[in-house]
């Protein structure tokens, strides 16, 4: 791992989902949306997973919604802290350092978790390393250019009003980064890809509100720690209101949803030819144009 990697800080993000867990439910739309594509997918997948990790939940959402769905028996839920945690607290995670033991899962399972972790690339290697062979790494992150129209009327109000801009919004890993990512840490089979969730709004103020109620506000490390000015927000919810209306007058907004599905290598799993293995050539099978 890289431990001097600190885009986010965890210990706000552990602050504002704090703040959220009492009323989660009324705000957890996408959560259960999420959780139940997760689920579809695990379905389509003719394997069972007895014993299944689920990574990063600050809920019993997941847990609900999977079921005994892909054969779960031990379902296994860890939360990341931000603070330092003792040997008593076996079900969290302090920061990217993951207390499991190695070949230990037949499935993780992370449902908009990891889109708040530092050292991404460490937390993939940590979570092949723990998963039996021919385990299932199976996660969804927010990511693409999800908020793309409230991280750009922040950022037109806040040139406008304050003469410069400071970060809002978290960045966001992209699809093919993430497969990147996958075969770099070491799964089989890597694949990475994305929904996008378009909803509305009657007004970004509401969106807003319902980013807190989820635990989503701004956690990044170099973000502006004073208050938003007043005049910045009304000013960013007008530019909103004025440039990503729907045909009803409410607001869009944009969730790109990434999926990640990797596999714990094992030697029953197909593999690449070796080059220069082929029993057949190309030019085989190209016929040739005969010129007039």
């Amino acid at each position: 791992m890289t431990a001097d990697i600190y885009i986010f800080d965890r210990k706000s993000v552990d602050l504002h989902r704090h703040r959220a867990s009492g009323k989660l439910e009324n705000h957890d739309f996408l959560l259960q949306e999420v959780a139940d594509r997760l689920g579809d997918r695990l379905l389509d997948i003719t394997r069972k997973f007895p014993k299944a990790l689920d990574l990063g939940s600050q809920h019993e959402l997941l847990a609900q919604v999977l079921g005994v769905r892909g054969g779960i028996e031990d379902f296994t839920a860890l939360e990341y802290s931000g603070s330092k945690v003792t040997s008593d607290e076996t079900n969290l995670i302090h920061e990217e350092l993951l207390p499991v033991e190695s070949n230990s899962f037949d499935l993780v399972i992370s449902n908009l978790c990891l889109h708040w972790v530092n050292d991404l690339p460490g937390t993939f290697v940590q979570i092949n390393r723990c998963l039996k062979p021919d385990g299932l790494f199976l996660a969804a992150m927010i990511g693409g250019e999800s908020l793309k129209e409230l991280r750009s009327a922040l950022m037109e109000a806040e040139m406008e009003i304050e003469g410069g801009v400071s970060p809002r919004v978290s960045p966001l890993i992209d699809v093919r980064d993430a497969g990147a990512l996958l075969q770099r840490a070491g799964f089989a089979l890597p694949v990475a890809d994305f929904d996008r969730i378009e909803v509305s709004y009657a007004s970004a103020f509401d969106l807003m509100k319902e980013l807190r109620g989820m635990g989503e506000t701004n956690a990044v490390h170099n973000r502006r720690k004073s208050f938003t000015r007043r005049e910045t927000l009304l000013r960013a919810a007008e530019i909103y209101q004025e440039k990503f209306l729907d045909d009803e007058g409410r607001i869009l907004v944009t969730f790109d949803i990434i999926y990640l599905a990797g596999w714990a290598p094992h030697d029953s799993q197909q593999k690449p030819l070796r080059p220069g293995s082929a029993s057949a050539s190309l030019a085989d099978f190209l016929t040739p144009v005969e010129k007039e």
